[in-house]
């Protein structure tokens, strides 16, 4: 008699290694490797690592503050992205505004507030006169410890006042200032966005320049959140969450069939196992997710 022994092709091995991590099926015992314990800790492992990776000052009052990348390009990059997508006119970055928008972003950090009007009564449109800048319409957007400019401009479109001083038509140029200090005792990222329209010369007649009510203090909705989220993570931690959410989904598929794991599991709390590590890695996600969706607007 012969003995033969056929090695299987290399795509049949990798096909049942898949099957084994992912899927719940008899040869695994209906418990995939990948929401088993040492699955559990590898995934945890791993995204620890992303975000220390990508974290490595956790340090900061401030939890994700000194990872923070906003500049005033990107600010404008996305705002007249905002107002072409609408069919306005691109804002021109004025020099004078952003001048202004510092010495507003400096004055919360020297009197200690985040408002549109400081505790002594200065109104934005203080700051507009003292950088020297003559207006006909004039605008304010504040923002505060976001790590990216792209999660800034997400959170203002997300509020209806925010919204319209982006893309009020009446605007032609805008200055930005980003300022990073302490703020009632803890760091912060505060972004001053001042809009403009210049005054025309003086002539006998003219109208009174009209400065446009500030957009005021707004809760962001949870989906605007995720928004921000999405546009904060690095790829590395963004990558975590989507992990986590398809080991929670394996881990649902699991539970579905928890009336075929053997007899010994299902007569222990494993027999909803499923149930828990679903639970649990979902509340991880979530965890990141509120990380990196903080910022005010």
């Amino acid at each position: 008699m012969k003995n033969t022994h056929t090695k299987r092709p290399i795509h049949h091995k990798v096909h049942r290694h898949l099957k084994l991590t992912f899927v719940p099926h008899v040869a695994n015992q209906f418990r995939p490797h990948l929401v088993r314990s040492y699955g559990i800790l590898v995934i945890l492992g791993l995204v620890g690592a992303a975000f220390v990776a990508s974290n490595p000052q956790l340090a900061e009052s401030s939890v994700l503050g000194s990872q923070a990348t906003v500049s005033s390009e990107q600010l404008l990059d996305d705002t007249n992205a905002e107002r072409t997508n609408q069919q306005l006119q691109p804002l021109a970055y004025n020099e004078t505004l952003a001048a202004a928008a510092f010495l507003k972003a400096q004055d919360m950090f020297k009197e200690q507030y985040w408002a549109h009007t400081s505790p002594k009564g200065a109104t934005p449109w203080q700051w507009f006169a003292e950088a020297g800048y003559n207006y006909a319409y004039a605008g304010e957007n504040l923002a505060k410890n976001f790590t990216t400019a792209d999660a800034a401009v997400t959170a203002w479109m997300g509020s209806p006042d925010h919204r319209k001083n982006i893309l009020n038509a009446q605007y032609t140029e805008v200055g930005f200032a980003v300022a990073d200090g302490v703020l009632n005792g803890k760091h912060a990222k505060l972004i001053v966005a001042l809009y403009g329209a210049p005054a025309a010369p003086t002539v006998a007649g003219a109208l009174a320049p009209q400065s446009v009510s500030p957009a005021g203090p707004a809760a962001l909705s949870p989906i605007t959140r995720f928004g921000v989220a999405v546009q904060s993570m690095t790829p590395a931690v963004l990558g975590s969450v989507v992990l986590l959410l398809f080991a929670a989904l394996v881990a649902i598929a699991t539970h579905a069939y928890r009336h075929r794991l053997p007899k010994p599991v299902r007569m222990s709390w494993r027999y909803h196992h499923g149930l828990y590590k679903s639970v649990g890695l979902t509340a991880v996600a979530v965890v990141l997710v509120a990380l990196y969706s903080g910022g005010q607007i």
